[in-house]
C-alpha cells in the first residue's frame, strides 16, 4: 500500500499493512498539506491578521495571543469587514498540487467556527454572547461555515482527501460551555460542514484539545471521522478507546502536556505501546504523530526521538488485516 491507501485504511477500518504515521521531516510522514495563501485563519505570532485582531507573542512558542479584539460590540457588525475566501490569489498555491503530493494522504486546512468567534469577540463576550446575543453569535458562525463550505468546494476541485480545522473545546476536566448549549449552538454547524466534506469525497478531521469527552459521539454523530488531539491522560486513554474506539480515529502524540514533559524513556516507549492497542482496532483507527512545536511545551530532544522511534517500530511491527466479522457488524 501506499501511503494515501494506508491513512484511508485506516481511517475507516478496511484494515492496513502497516500504521501510518506524522513524525515530522526527520522520521517520515504518510501526509502532505494544503492551505489558502494567505489563510483568513492564519494566526500570527506578533502584528494585526486579516479580520483586523492583535496578535502578539506570548512567549518561546511561535504562536501569539490576541491582545486586542476587533469586534467589542454587535453594534458594528454590519461595518465589519469579512475576508473574501474566493479571493483567487489565496488559491493560486493549490495548483497541481495533488500531483506534487504525489502518494500521500493530502489534508486540507480549514476555518475555526468557535476559537474565530473569540478571537474576534473575546473568551468572556462569546460566553456572554451565548445567552445575551445568540441571534448575532448564530449569524457570526453561519458566516463561518459558508466560508468553510467554499474552502471544502475548492480544495475538493484540487483533490484534496481530508479537511481538517481547529477548535478547542476543553478545559482540563470539561468543557468550555455546556454540552447541552454546545448541541443547539454549534453541533449542527458541524454537521453542516462535515456533510459537505463527505459529499466533496473527503474525510473530516477536527483539532480540539482539552477534556471532550461529553461531544465526541456527538461529533460521531454529526460525521466527525478523524479527532486530532494533542492530550489525552485527562480523559484516560482506557476511557477513549473503551467509548469512541473502533467508530473514531485518533490522530495524536504521546500527552503532551503530561508523558511527553515527565515521563522516562520507557514511560514513553510504553504509552505508544498503549495508544496503538487502546486506542486503535484490528482495522485501524490510531495514527500516531508528533507535536510541531516541542519547545514551546517543554519537550526535551531525547524525549521526542523516543517517541518517534517507538512509534516507526510499532509501524514496522503492526499490522492491521481486514476482520471480517467486524467489517460485517458495520
Amino acid at each position: 500500500m501506499n501511503s494515501r491507501e494506508v491513512v484511508i485504511n485506516t481511517i475507516t477500518f478496511q484494515g492496513a499493512d502497516r500504521l501510518p504515521y506524522d513524525l515530522g521531516e526527520k522520521y517520515g510522514t504518510d501526509f502532505a498539506w494544503a492551505d489558502m495563501e494567505p489563510s483568513p485563519d492564519d494566526r500570527p505570532s506578533q502584528g494585526i491578521d486579516e479580520w483586523g485582531a492583535v496578535w502578539q507573542n506570548s512567549g518561546k512558542t511561535r504562536l501569539g495571543e490576541v491582545k486586542d479584539h476587533p469586534l467589542k460590540s454587535w453594534s458594528d457588525f454590519d461595518k465589519f469587514i469579512i475576508p473574501d475566501v474566493n479571493d483567487p490569489k489565496r488559491w493560486v498555491n493549490l495548483e497541481g498540487i495533488r500531483q506534487r503530493s504525489g502518494d500521500l494522504f493530502l489534508i486540507g486546512e480549514g476555518l475555526s467556527i468557535y476559537a474565530r468567534i473569540h478571537y474576534l469577540r473575546g473568551l468572556h463576550n462569546t460566553w456572554l454572547d451565548i445567552y445575551d446575543a445568540p441571534q448575532e453569535l448564530g449569524r457570526l458562525i453561519d458566516i463561518l461555515v459558508e466560508m468553510n463550505l467554499e474552502v471544502i468546494h475548492h480544495y475538493a476541485q484540487a483533490g484534496v482527501d481530508g479537511y481538517m480545522f481547529p477548535d478547542d473545546w476543553g478545559l482540563q476536566n470539561k468543557l468550555m460551555i455546556s454540552p447541552e448549549l454546545w448541541r443547539e449552538i454549534w453541533k449542527p454547524r458541524y454537521g453542516r460542514i462535515f456533510k459537505a466534506v463527505h459529499k466533496a469525497g473527503m474525510l473530516a478531521f477536527l483539532h480540539s484539545c482539552g477534556y471532550i469527552v461529553d461531544i465526541l459521539d456527538d461529533l460521531i454523530e454529526v460525521g466527525l471521522n478523524v479527532i486530532q488531539m494533542d492530550q489525552q491522560q485527562n480523559m484516560g486513554l482506557e476511557l477513549l478507546g473503551k467509548r469512541f474506539g473502533g467508530r473514531l480515529t485518533f490522530y495524536s502524540p504521546v500527552d503532551i502536556q503530561n508523558r511527553m514533559v515527565y515521563g522516562t524513556p520507557d514511560e514513553i516507549r510504553s504509552y505508544c505501546q498503549d495508544m496503538v492497542h487502546i486506542l486503535g482496532r484490528p482495522t485501524g483507527g490510531f495514527i500516531p504523530r508528533w507535536y510541531g512545536d516541542p519547545i514551546s511545551v517543554g519537550h526535551r530532544p531525547e524525549a521526542v526521538e523516543v517517541m518517534c522511534e517507538e512509534f516507526l517500530r510499532l509501524s514496522r511491527e503492526h499490522q492491521w488485516i481486514p476482520d471480517i466479522s467486524d467489517k460485517n457488524k458495520r
